[in-house]
């Protein structure tokens, strides 16, 4: 194993001088009279026993301490991922999405996941996408598990397994992913429910348009509610504007009084709507007190598809109205090689790159890196993770970069991550270790 662009001292306590955080990823800090330049901060951080001890002015940790100058390079805290789907992962080799449109990705993943998805199968996937995550710095992931029977047993039965596995390097959690309108078969329902509550998980779905849904959302609700249950569902995945289903959600939650937390994921239909319309909706969204995860690499890859039409629009949610209103947002990676997104790594750094360049989340990115830190985590109900503070554990990623335009412009491949104050080893797993499952 090789340190990328700096070697760190071989003690139990040590400091990183003249770093350079994210100040919208740090707490407890204040920053010294130099000028805060776009949200960037300078700071000794002084590790002991693997946890942050101390947040230092530059040049004020005790002298006595073995010392890494990083130079100004940027440090920021391990990343949170709360959107992803680790049981589709890696299928590409095996059932490629045929056109890069919607309905193609559902069918190929239906026929891939009937014909493949044994335990097996979906936990070699699932430990090579983990082993990527972990390798590029995140320490908290949710996915999304497809939970049509039977397939939500043996999913949700592989993901306990991984979740008890990675425990000490990886905070995961699961939802369970399934058409609403499946609710009508009531004995599947309650199989469904019993096994998200058992394995920890949290109730999902796909929400479409209907004259059901308004009663589909009551029932899920009511089903959570008992259950003692938190919902994260994928919303208007389209580019209709007729797609109001993130509406109905937050009508649904204020009509229910549900008491647990309710995420949104893509909500792509929302940038199609009228300004009037869409603004009702935002109000009614803040005060259900709904989170918004958006995904702009996947929707960016399906939305506005057709063929030999270049796209018209970026296929993203209203990202910084939604935030302006006081809803909890953040971006995630979504699909890795599977047909509902053909590329990713499962690389947060990567995800922020592309949504810097996609949401117009810079001029200026004082407060960008929360959408992949402190914003995720905060809506995992992980307010100890994501952020770099006194007595947190010294669960950092260390850059060469020094400022944004170092950091946005190049993937940082020569980061080091830290666990415990310790370097990991960051070698990604090759993908012929795949190739017994998926195919070359």
């Amino acid at each position: 194993m090789t340190y990328s662009f700096i070697s760190l001292p071989n003690a139990g306590r040590f400091v990183l001088s003249n770093a350079t955080l994210p100040a919208a990823a740090v707490t407890g800090y204040e920053a010294p009279v130099a000028p805060v330049v776009e949200g960037l901060v300078r700071a000794d951080i002084v590790i002991a026993d693997g946890k942050i001890s101390a947040l230092l002015p530059p040049g004020e940790a005790p002298v006595e301490l073995a010392k890494s100058d990083l130079k100004e390079g940027m440090v920021w805290p391990c990343f949170a991922d709360m959107h992803t789907h680790l049981d589709k992962g890696h299928i590409w080799p095996r059932n490629a999405n045929p056109d890069g449109t919607f309905p193609g990705a559902l069918e190929a993943v239906r026929a891939d996941r009937e014909a493949n998805w044994t335990a097996a199968d979906v936990k070699k996937r699932m430990e090579f996408s983990l082993r990527s995550a972990y390798a590029h710095g995140t320490s908290l992931i949710r996915t999304h598990l497809d939970s049509l029977a039977p397939q939500h047993r043996i999913s949700f039965e592989v993901f306990a397994e991984m979740r008890d596995v990675w425990k000490d390097r990886i905070g995961l959690q699961a939802v369970a992913l399934f058409p609403m309108e499946n609710m009508a078969d009531a004995a599947y329902f309650a199989d469904l429910v019993t096994v998200v509550r058992e394995k920890g998980g949290l109730i999902g779905g796909v929400t479409r348009m209907s004259s059901d849904l308004h009663s589909q959302l009551d029932t899920l609700f009511r089903a959570a509610a008992d259950n003692g249950l938190d919902v994260d569902l994928h919303v208007d995945e389209t580019d209709d504007p007729a797609a109001e289903t993130l509406k109905a959600i937050a009508q649904a939650v204020l009509r229910n009084r549900f008491g647990g937390k309710v995420t949104a994921g893509h909500c792509c239909s929302l940038a199609r709507q009228d300004e009037e319309t869409a603004k009702r909706t935002v109000e009614l969204l803040a005060q259900a007190g709904l989170a918004i995860v958006s995904l702009p690499m996947c929707n960016m890859y399906l939305q506005d598809r057709y063929p030999g039409r270049t796209p018209r629009w970026r296929g993203i949610t209203l990202f910084k109205e939604l935030a302006a209103a006081g809803v909890a947002t953040a971006v995630a990676s979504d699909n890795t090689r599977d047909p509902f997104y053909a590329y990713g790594d499962l690389d947060a750094v990567e995800v922020f790159r592309e949504a810097v360049r996609i949401l117009h989340l810079d001029h200026p990115l004082d407060t960008a890196a929360r959408i992949v830190t402190t914003s995720p985590a905060d809506i995992l109900g992980r307010p100890d993770m994501g952020r770099i503070a006194v007595g947190a554990a010294a669960d950092l990623v260390l850059f060469s970069a020094r400022r944004w335009s170092e950091f946005l412009s190049r993937p940082q491949s020569d980061r080091v991550v830290l666990r415990r104050g310790k370097v990991i080893d960051r070698s990604l797993p090759d993908y012929r270790e795949l190739d017994s499952v998926v195919g070359a």
